[in-house]
């Protein structure tokens, strides 16, 4: 049936292209709503059925499809550089201390890059991809939905040296945080607001491992040991030493659903990441603390500043016009 489906969809794309194959541009170098509207006009119902899909098979795949578009965004902007693999002088991010046998979704982005191969050839970007994924991901685990800007041009390089340097460590202090997301061109408000992200999906006991067996932290905000508990399940999770790569839910109350639980979890000192405690803990003006509350009695109040900060994000040094290329296989460059 999904075979079937897939097919229509090929079938519709390429009639509805054969009757429009003016080529679009946004003119000015930025990203445009509705790029392939004559070009592709698909690619959006496309992708989406192929996050569904992937959703089914493992509902963490939504988080990871998420968590993907962050990284790609981080080092040297949108521009697909994260699925690029090791080939000639190219040193692929994948195998950089934040992505490697940690980054997932790079098999669905590869089916959803075939599928539209075949219905719009050298026509779909693999940035563009990955962002509007990212989108369906968070939209069908309950989360909010946007309109994706579009228009992206996909990278002729990485930079493994790049996804060592920017992407946020799970240790990361506040003050690297900041400075971090000031580099991206995004400010403390975009911080707190895409750190929401960490509502939905899980991390290897590799990542919180300090967080739970270094509470030097926590001692001078948690004087009647409120925390001991959850810090008892995780450390029976997570060893010392050994099983690096057990897995725990981000949110234990509602892992695969994307909602506000995160924030409650951070005033409840919960959360699962040093870099997501220190939001509360080092937050010494009391700017973030009051977003943080304002989001976690308020979910559409937080669905609102995620959007704002996720197209914010989408933008960072995106490639567009003649920079770059569409690329035909997503893990390589064009020969």
């Amino acid at each position: 049936m999904e075979l079937i489906m897939m097919r229509m969809f090929i079938m519709v794309a390429l009639i509805l292209a054969l009757h429009g194959t003016e080529t679009l541009s946004s003119g000015d170098g930025t990203l445009v709503l509705d790029y392939y509207k004559e070009k592709c006009p698909l690619v959006e119902e496309i992708v989406r059925r192929n996050v569904q899909i992937a959703m089914i098979k493992d509902p963490r795949m939504a988080a990871s499809l998420l968590r993907l578009h962050f990284h790609d965004c981080f080092v040297m902007g949108c521009d697909a550089s994260v699925l690029l693999d090791s080939m000639g002088d190219i040193i692929s991010e994948k195998q950089a201390g934040p992505n490697l046998n940690s980054l997932r979704g790079f098999e669905v982005i590869d089916e959803m890059k075939y599928i539209l191969e075949e219905a719009c050839p050298y026509t779909v970007s693999c940035a563009d991809i990955i962002a509007i994924a990212a989108r369906d991901a968070v939209s069908l685990s309950g989360g909010p939905g946007w309109d994706v800007l579009l228009g992206r041009r996909d990278s002729l390089e990485a930079s493994f040296s790049g996804a060592n340097q920017f992407i946020p460590a799970p240790n990361s202090s506040l003050e690297t945080l900041i400075a971090n997301f000031k580099h991206q061109g995004l400010d403390v408000g975009d911080l707190v607001a895409l750190s929401g992200s960490h509502t939905m999906g899980k991390a290897r006991c590799l990542s919180f491992r300090q967080r739970i067996y270094d509470v030097s932290a926590e001692e001078h905000y948690d004087h009647y040991k409120r925390y001991t508990t959850f810090r008892r399940i995780l450390r029976s999770i997570c060893p010392e030493s050994g099983r690096d790569n057990e897995l725990t839910p981000l949110d234990f109350t509602t892992s695969t659903r994307f909602d506000n639980h995160y924030y409650l979890n951070l005033l409840q000192g919960k959360a699962l990441f040093i870099s997501d405690n220190v939001l509360v803990t080092q937050d010494h003006e009391g700017e973030i603390i009051q977003q943080v509350w304002a989001y976690a009695s308020n979910q559409n109040l937080f669905f609102e500043s995620f959007v704002k900060s996720m197209v914010k994000m989408g933008n960072i040094n995106v490639l567009t016009g003649n920079e770059g290329e569409i690329r035909r296989n997503c893990r390589f460059i064009n020969s």
